[in-house]
């Protein structure tokens, strides 16, 4: 499954109520898996959906681990509770890492918390707010504030990968509007290959470009590529500069694309990515997107350091 906090249950894939009896269950994973197998039209995705689902449910054993809240995601990850806040990881290399300023996550890490807890009611303690039954409880809403913290810590690790040619800020404080936020930019990539914009989201569901713009039934009213536009422009007049591109990245599985491109707003290449081919497209650069000199480079990161607000 996902390891998301807007994944659907192993029992909502199956199309079953929680409560529902053994024999419920086998027989609507068999249906389910009839009708997503590849060999019968159906999805692969939603066959490998449905086998994952199995997996956490399909015993007696796995299923009242999973009811539980033990886990909701294979048990090769990490041992700590799937959405808490991970402890570092030792490096398994020595080569040098992208500089980085900030706190990927952070803020909307706190607003999960602040929101979570007011749902849950005053007076009411919560011994764990990132217990998986609590999380799969919540609106829609707070879970997906949740997913995007996930989502930007996510990849922070992906871009540290880039090496010490790149610097990376963070959490980025702005003046324009954000969704239910106070307003930031996700991350902020200045390298060789440009200046990079980049909005980190997981709606839960696939999205795509069209004519500039994401479009998707997760979306709602949303515009987001307009508004990391605005959220970069900020930062970008304050310091004198201007954003060579501007990228959203999400989960591998909700972009039909590795790289979907979708023309230029104020100058900037546009680009849905997944998650899983931001690295490469950072450090090839996006078509249409000016590179950076080596002077240029350092006039742009010494204009940025000092005017970098964080959220």
């Amino acid at each position: 499954m996902p390891d998301s906090p807007l994944s659907d249950s192993p029992y909502e894939v199956l199309g079953v109520a929680a409560d529902a009896d053994a024999a419920t269950l086998r027989l609507a994973y068999r249906r389910a898996l009839r009708g997503a197998h590849p060999d019968t039209g159906g999805d692969v995705i939603r066959f490998h959906a449905v086998q994952a689902a199995w997996e956490l449910v399909g015993t007696p054993e796995a299923r009242a681990a999973f009811d539980r809240g033990a886990r909701t995601v294979a048990p090769s990850d990490a041992p700590h509770a799937p959405w808490a806040p991970a402890a570092p990881k030792p490096r398994g290399d020595s080569r040098p890492q992208a500089r980085s300023y900030g706190h990927p996550g952070g803020l909307s890490r706190e607003t999960y918390l602040a929101l979570v807890r007011e749902w849950a009611g005053r007076g009411v303690t919560l011994e764990d707010p990132y217990d998986p039954a609590l999380v799969r409880s919540a609106p829609r809403d707070i879970r997906h504030v949740l997913a995007d913290a996930l989502a930007e810590e996510a990849t922070a690790r992906s871009l540290a990968s880039l090496g010490i040619a790149y610097t990376i800020w963070h959490d980025l404080a702005t003046d324009a509007a954000g969704r239910g936020l106070p307003p930031k930019l996700d991350h902020l990539v200045l390298g060789p290959t440009g200046l990079f914009a980049i909005q980190s989201e997981d709606w839960g569901a696939p999205v795509a470009l069209k004519r500039g713009e994401l479009v998707g039934e997760a979306l709602g009213g949303e515009r987001p590529i307009r508004a990391l536009a605005a959220r970069a422009k900020a930062i970008g007049r304050a310091a004198r500069v201007k954003p060579t591109a501007l990228v959203v990245v999400v989960p591998d599985e909700h972009a039909e694309q590795p790289l979907e491109l979708g023309g230029s707003l104020r100058g900037a290449a546009v680009a849905l990515v997944r998650r899983s081919r931001l690295v490469s497209a950072v450090r090839e650069g996006l078509p249409g997107s000016a590179h950076l000199g080596g002077t240029e480079l350092m006039e742009v990161r010494a204009r940025l350091q000092a005017v970098v607000r964080f959220a």
